[in-house]
């Protein structure tokens, strides 16, 4: 009975230990906006992005409308910036965009509308304006693969954090007391 006991108090001791470092890790994540210039666009336009809650120097910007991802560096008058082209086949609807920090933990998320008929501001073109303009493919090739790329961007979006690890740690501690509990235990019970 004493077992369970000293194995109960352990475990209780173990997770008020690591409570505070989980709560410090939840709340040192942030989260912030995302400047998209102009926010409505025709589709192989071009667009503006700009972000301030990364406190590092990368960070990457995806969304089912973007040709390929938006690669984020430092901008001339602060936080990060990048351009990205909206595929040519985008449909007309808005687009959730999101930008994760590479050397931080920040986050940010914003919209772009695409819009088929000239939708376009801010002296950014559409690549439909010009009529001698040859037209070229602004979307990946659909080559197979085996849907490879897809579950690459799923794990690097969807990877386990900080918090997944504290939690583990802690399960983990909890087990080694239950273990070193037994194992006193039976040692017990030999003498």
């Amino acid at each position: 009975m004493r077992f369970r006991q000293v194995t109960l108090c352990a475990a209780v001791a173990a997770a008020t230990a690591l409570m505070p470092v989980a709560v410090a890790t939840a709340e040192s994540e942030s989260h912030g906006s995302l400047t998209v210039t102009p926010s409505t666009i025709a589709p192989g336009g071009e667009v503006d992005l700009r972000v301030s809650v990364c406190g590092g120097r990368q960070a990457v910007g995806t969304s089912e409308a973007f040709v390929s991802q938006a690669q984020f560096a430092p901008a001339a008058d602060g936080g990060l910036f990048a351009q990205a082209r909206i595929r040519s086949d985008a449909q007309a609807r808005s687009y959730d965009i999101w930008v994760n920090c590479k050397d931080s933990s920040g986050q940010a998320s914003g919209r772009v509308t695409v819009v088929h008929g000239g939708g376009h501001q801010d002296g950014h073109h559409d690549g439909n304006q010009h009529p001698d303009h040859h037209a070229t493919p602004h979307a990946p090739v659909h080559a197979g693969g085996g849907g490879a790329q897809l579950a690459d961007r799923q794990a690097t979006e969807q990877g386990p954090g900080t918090r997944h690890a504290v939690i583990g740690l802690a399960l983990a501690a909890v087990a080694a007391v239950a273990v070193a509990g037994r194992s006193v235990r039976r040692r017990r019970r030999t003498d």
